[in-house]
């Protein structure tokens, strides 16, 4: 058996980015699953986005209010380290293209309705003749079977649908949307584990094959225990006042003197450290709030005590206190205080890039951090802008060959115009 220990000592070669070797033709728009391919793009993965020149691209480039022409700051949030490819999908003049890039790409990956991804040709059994090692994901509102097929799914109204509004506001107030598009995030980070996962495995086993994912499936899977609670125990989840969390008392919100803190107590430790740091320490012994379900059983009792307590001392003197007794608090923040934050700051910061018609844009870092590989930051690509770069290094078609693509109109009206500012 080799010594694995030997050349400890030797030099080792720089290490390539995780996903250098991967490269995925991503047939998407708006956030999930542009949001899922960018977190692949930022390990390294190669993504060819397609969009449809004759609807002006992905709607993602018009979102307001940052907007100009075809580009947005929006659409900057989900498309950096991308190239972008103009074909129109529906010419019947671009299937063999198509089928030239699913031979050379490793994933095919799709956010349309669930209806469309075999009316377009990008299931695994319309494209495994030229690549059986294919991996073909559908990311879509309801999946790609089912009454629901053909709907369209948006964050807004699956997370109505899901459940999550009954969840959200105040106690006895309407039902409320989380103020991010946390299901569009959740299913595009389940789209990322899913291909990498069945990229693996065609590598592996040397067959690929389809991924079916929806946005309402995954936000029922992230329901997590309260479905279960539900489902097994017929249990009525409610809102609780002031963002508490279920069960588990306290572990919610607090008013202030001046403002808000959010308090955690998950654990019978930390419940202690809380009643020593506010000068309260019979009530860990008190019979009413000695346990969980004690705390659960006389909520109310309890947190009028907290809420009078809290009342009492500002923000930052019941932030320091709690800190140093190592109950875990934090402050309750805008967004522009967030991102000033002297953590993210000693971290990653705000990187930022100069874009040729936005000018300086901003975004939050990528949250990987592995070691030896720091995640690249390329403005989003204009619409078409690596369309003839794409059809001649990865395809290996010649000028003629793409002039006479551009004639049947396959890259839209304008193959020059989606590339002007690229140089």
């Amino acid at each position: 058996m080799p010594d694995r220990l030997a050349d400890t000592d030797a030099p080792q070669a720089p290490l390539a980015p995780p996903l250098h070797d991967l490269r995925i033709l991503a047939v998407e728009q708006f956030a999930a699953g542009p949001w899922c391919t960018m977190q692949l793009a930022d390990l390294g993965a190669d993504v060819i986005k397609l969009e449809d020149p004759h609807v002006g691209g992905d709607v993602g480039r018009y979102v307001p209010p940052y907007q100009e022409g075809q580009h947005s700051l929006y659409f900057e949030s989900f498309n950096r380290n991308k190239r972008s490819i103009a074909l129109d999908l529906h010419n019947p003049a671009t299937r063999p293209v198509l089928m030239d890039l699913a031979r050379s790409v490793d994933v095919i990956f799709s956010n349309l309705r669930g209806d469309q991804p075999e009316r377009l040709g990008l299931r695994f059994s319309q494209l495994e003749s030229v690549n059986p090692k294919l991996v073909c994901c559908s990311l879509s509102g309801f999946g790609t079977t089912g009454p629901r097929a053909a709907e369209g799914g948006y964050d807004h109204s699956i997370q109505g649908m899901a459940g999550w509004q009954s969840l959200t506001g105040e106690a006895g107030g309407p039902p409320v949307k989380s103020g991010l598009s946390l299901v569009d995030f959740s299913a595009g980070y389940a789209a990322a584990i899913a291909i990498i996962s069945a990229a693996w495995r065609a590598r592996r086993d040397g067959r690929g094959g389809d991924i079916d994912l929806s946005l309402f499936e995954t936000a029922l899977a992230e329901l997590s225990y309260l479905a279960t609670w539900v489902a097994s125990r017929d249990y009525q989840p409610i809102r609780q006042t002031q963002s508490a969390h279920q069960s588990l008392v306290p572990l919610q919100n607090f008013e202030t003197a001046d403002g808000w803190i959010v308090v955690a107590c998950p654990k019978e430790s930390l419940w202690v450290r809380l009643c020593e740091a506010l000068g309260r320490p019979e009530l860990a012994d008190d019979r009413r709030f000695h346990s969980f379900p004690a705390r659960l059983a006389n909520r109310e009792t309890l947190l009028e005590i907290l809420y009078a307590a809290f009342r009492s001392r500002s923000t930052s003197d019941w932030l320091t206190t709690l800190g140093d007794a190592g109950v875990p608090c934090s402050p309750i923040q805008d967004v522009a205080h967030a991102i000033r934050e002297p953590q993210l700051v000693a971290r990653r910061g705000l990187p930022e890039y100069a874009h040729p018609i936005l000018g300086v844009v901003k975004q939050p870092a990528s949250p990987f951090v592995i070691s030896e590989f720091e995640p690249p930051l390329r403005r989003a690509p204009f619409l078409g802008e690596h369309t003839t770069e794409v059809l001649r290094d990865l395809l290996g078609y010649e000028d003629e060959q793409i002039t006479s693509l551009k004639n049947a109109g396959i890259f839209g009206s304008n193959l020059s115009h989606h590339q002007e500012h690229a140089s």
